[in-house]
């Protein structure tokens, strides 16, 4: 039974990785797909030695436990690191938060385990159920990031369209110039092929900026070699929500029909990509490298954005899973 299951999950991602690759629903398949693996063979080993299963059980568990404690240290320093480096914004403090956040939990496992309190079970009987929600959708998250930034980008795009952040004043940050950079490498690429696209720079201007980065960015790009005049510019941006409907509305009205090359950096692709699909804009989008340390606040920023596109599904998991992790553990 659960082989027809993964068949038919492994089935409906293929049939919609070809029809739309664009869609989060896709790695969520993909994620239920493993989940189904480990449980059935949980269940092969159970059923041809229950000590072996026991022993598999106790090794998971163990190796769940430990893996917190990595994950745990490993973001707090990561967020000592993010904090040093990029101040204390609440952005910044996302991996330190995390790693605080999971290391409260194994301290909550271990308290109900000794402690004969129900409603202390019940507690960490919720949090481990929704703990283990938001562990699954972040594995789902960075597994199909990956994937679909394997897909190479169609050729001909008749619009590179390079996504705003933030600007120092009016200078562009190094995050910022990776995305430039990669939009210039992809243009010399169709250059070099007989086809030169329109770069189309989006991003309003911030509050504590001096320029739009729209300028900005195209001040960037004709230092890199790029004709001031196959530049575009969308100026009035404030989200990547807003970045993809204007920029669809300047691609309509100058070229019907069009196809375009999106680019940001590559924490940012998977989000990037669901909300090209959601705004009608017919295009693939790509990633620029991002530093190291700042990738792991940055995925977690995305996880919780992208999550809240999804509002009505997510807060009945969360419900349902909370009320059945508290039930569970008030009975234990």
């Amino acid at each position: 039974m659960q082989a027809l299951l993964m068949a038919a999950l492994l089935a409906v991602v293929l049939l919609s990785r070809i029809q739309e690759p664009r869609r989060l629903g896709n790695g969520v398949l993909i994620g239920l797909i493993g989940v189904c693996a480990a449980l059935g063979t949980v269940s092969a080993v159970g059923h041809f030695s229950s000590s072996a299963a026991s022993a598999v059980t106790a090794g998971v568990a163990g190796a769940v436990w430990l893996s917190g404690l990595v994950a745990a240290a490993l973001l707090v320093a990561n967020g000592v690191t993010m904090v040093r480096r990029e101040g204390t914004r609440p952005a910044s403090l996302l991996s330190l938060l995390a790693g605080a956040a999971l290391l409260a939990l194994l301290g909550l496992l271990l308290s109900a385990t000794y402690l004969s309190v129900r409603a202390l079970r019940a507690a960490a009987g919720a949090a481990v159920l929704l703990g283990g929600y938001g562990a699954f959708l972040l594995l789902c998250f960075l597994g199909y990031t990956l994937l679909y930034r394997r897909l190479a980008p169609r050729p001909g795009a008749d619009y590179l369209v390079v996504l705003g952040a933030g600007l120092n004043g009016c200078e562009v940050p190094p995050l910022l110039a990776a995305r430039l950079d990669r939009a210039m490498a992809l243009y010399r690429a169709e250059e070099a092929a007989g086809h030169a696209p329109l770069m189309l720079v989006t991003g309003g201007k911030g509050p504590d900026e001096s320029c739009t980065e729209a300028s900005a960015m195209a001040d960037h790009l004709v230092a890199a070699g790029c004709p001031r005049e196959r530049i575009r510019l969308e100026e009035k941006a404030t989200s990547t929500t807003e970045n993809l409907a204007f920029s669809r509305e300047l691609m309509e009205r100058e070229r019907p029909g069009y196809h375009c090359t999106v680019v940001t950096s590559s924490f940012h692709v998977l989000r990037s990509a669901v909300t090209t699909r959601r705004a009608g804009v017919p295009g693939q989008v790509v990633g620029a490298p991002t530093a190291g340390y700042y990738w792991p606040s940055a995925v977690l920023r995305e996880v919780v954005a992208t999550g809240l596109m999804y509002p009505r599904a997510n807060a009945v998991a969360v419900l349902l899973l909370a009320t059945a992790g508290a039930v569970v553990g008030w009975r234990w």
